[in-house]
């Protein structure tokens, strides 16, 4: 796979779209090349402790229709929204992170049934998702870092009453401004925040 390197701030800007004549139609161009397609890993939290019987359902995520995407958001500024070029997620933004989360939890072997809120028995519990924030940012001395920031609510299915919120959040800087160092670092940052949230959700369930 080609591996592509991110420009500065200010192009960033210039690769989000081109407007008029000319430069139209090479968007328009460009729309039907392929994308370079990434991926991320689920990450199985602690596998110590008791095993429950309850069922545990996992809402689609719901985020901002800049998020719901398969592209990878970048914010050039504290103003601006763009997306890398020729990168995307290998499915829409809440569907991965959704997946992730029924994936790693599930693997902890502590939870008799994980799965998403639209198939599966009744639950027990069910997971409200809200994603605030994944995204890469451009910082003011020409690096970047990723940012993760998700919120977590637990509800008993039968009265739909709140068992507990949490926020979890955290950011990393990347190595460098190739896009597999970028979604490298995505993932680092998965690899510490899953399992803490996992456990948050195993210990309420």
């Amino acid at each position: 796979m080609q591996t592509l390197i991110l420009n500065r701030r200010t192009a960033l800007l210039g690769a989000v779209s081109v407007l008029g004549g000319c430069g139209t139609l090479n968007a328009l161009n460009a729309a039907t090349e392929p994308l370079n397609t990434y991926d991320l890993l689920p990450v199985t939290g602690s596998k110590k402790g008791g095993r429950t019987s309850r069922t545990l359902l996992i809402a689609r995520p719901q985020a901002s229709a800049a998020l719901a995407t398969d592209r990878i958001m970048i914010r050039p500024d504290s103003a601006s929204i763009a997306y890398l070029p020729d990168a995307r997620w290998s499915d829409e933004l809440p569907l991965v992170f959704q997946s992730l989360l029924i994936r790693s939890i599930s693997a902890t072997d502590r939870i008799a049934y994980v799965g998403r809120s639209d198939a599966g028995p009744v639950p027990d519990k069910a997971l409200l998702v809200r994603m605030d924030a994944f995204e890469v940012n451009a910082l003011a001395d020409d690096t970047f870092e990723v940012h993760v920031d998700i919120e977590l609510t637990i509800i008993n299915d039968r009265d739909q009453r709140v068992v507990a919120t949490r926020s979890f959040s955290q950011s990393q800087p990347t190595p460098n401004e190739n896009v597999r160092s970028v979604v490298s670092s995505f993932q680092a940052v998965l690899n510490n925040l899953i399992p803490t949230l996992s456990d948050w959700v195993i210990q309420r369930v």
